[in-house]
């Protein structure tokens, strides 16, 4: 299948793509690679550029892979069809991207992330369950922040809206049905949640088992 682009590089512009709330999952995508001690990363949808950009400043090789050359990827190419060997990456990493695709296609994409990556995968992805974030101060103590879900009747079906084809906790794609789904791909989920400042983005790192080859 050919995939096509979907938005424009001026898609990407500050003040529009990149609010707070995003910048707050940036942090995160550092973090969650930097606990895995990776070197070698290969990013796929790499969007403006900004977390290979931010990574460089703290020694992290990270290489990206995109079907469109207008974003310079290191690689232009099918997320689908990864050009790097098995085992070649420390992690391979995601964000917001999987929904892109047909759901049974990001199964593929996912796999081929799998199959590049010698020990840990990331995502993050869109998840559709509203959440109220609370932070509250107690003296001596600190911060103390929390989520808790919205009260829903039942998931909202997703209807295509240009970008995304399906995303967490909408009809037909609950959180344990995905999860069980990119498990089943060879690996095993080390953690997910959801960041505070913005419930949006749902993290995931998986771990795949040493010296494994996908075949």
């Amino acid at each position: 299948m050919n995939m096509k682009t979907q938005v424009a590089r001026t898609h990407y512009q500050f003040g529009r793509y990149m609010h707070k709330r995003r910048w707050t999952s940036v942090w995160h995508q550092l973090d969650e690679v930097i606990r895995t001690g990776a070197q070698t990363v290969l990013e796929i949808g790499p969007g403006p550029g900004l977390f290979k950009a931010v990574s460089a400043i703290f020694g992290l090789d990270v290489e990206t892979v995109d079907i469109d050359p207008a974003l310079m990827p290191d690689y232009v190419a099918s997320a689908m069809e990864l050009p790097l060997a098995d085992n070649s990456k420390d992690v391979t990493v995601a964000f917001q991207m999987l929904e892109h695709l047909p759901y049974d296609l990001s199964l593929v994409a996912f796999r081929e992330m799998v199959r590049v990556s010698s020990r840990h995968i990331i995502i993050s992805l869109p998840d559709a369950r509203e959440m109220w974030f609370y932070s509250i101060y107690i003296p001596k103590v600190g911060d103390f922040r929390f989520m808790l879900p919205k009260p829903a009747r039942k998931l909202k079906e997703h209807i295509f809206d240009g970008q995304h084809y399906w995303e967490v906790n909408k009809r037909g794609y609950e959180l344990k049905k995905i999860i069980n789904d990119l498990t089943a791909q060879g690996v095993a989920l080390v953690r997910t949640f959801q960041v505070g400042e913005n419930p949006y983005h749902r993290f995931f790192m998986f771990e795949k088992p040493a010296g494994i080859l996908l075949k």
